[in-house]
């Protein structure tokens, strides 16, 4: 793994995970069975240091991940153009791990983490709609590697 650049704007692993669990969305990075990348956004939440997604039943990330269970995780936190100092405020985390499924009481787990952190207003009748797609849903599991974040704040 590469070491960071602008070390001067790195920040504590703590802070990464904060950013990390206040993101809106995060972007996975996987490469296909004839090295193309494939980044894709979406809805994650974090439980004891691992990221939780969940998606359809079928699609290109599932077959990349078959291929290549190594990924690349980004999300972005605040961020603030500043014009008149030509630059960003801003604060990242980039993630490298090892993705897999989740089954049965995990895989539950996660959805309920996803409730919790998207609509936990309206988490009993989440718990519903989970129930009423279970089939068509699968959820994976990303064991972080490493995680770096970076920030500028100015």
């Amino acid at each position: 793994m590469k070491q960071l650049r602008r070390k001067d704007r790195a920040i504590p692993q703590e802070e990464a995970i904060a950013i990390l669990n206040k993101a809106e969305y995060g972007v996975l990075s996987t490469i296909s069975e004839n090295g193309e990348p494939y980044g894709v956004p979406l809805n994650f939440c974090i439980i004891d240091r691992c990221i939780y997604f969940h998606c359809a039943v079928e699609g290109q990330k599932i077959d990349n991940i078959k291929q290549n269970s190594s990924v690349s995780f980004c999300a972005v936190g605040n961020t603030k153009i500043l014009p008149d100092k030509f630059t960003t405020k801003y604060e990242s985390v980039i993630v490298s791990g090892e993705v897999e499924e989740v089954l049965d009481s995990n895989k539950q787990i996660a959805l309920e983490g996803l409730l919790h952190k998207y609509s936990p207003e309206f988490f009993d009748n989440g718990i519903e709609y989970i129930e009423s797609l279970r089939e068509k849903t699968r959820v994976f599991k990303i064991s972080i590697n490493t995680l770096t974040g970076k920030a500028l704040k100015q």
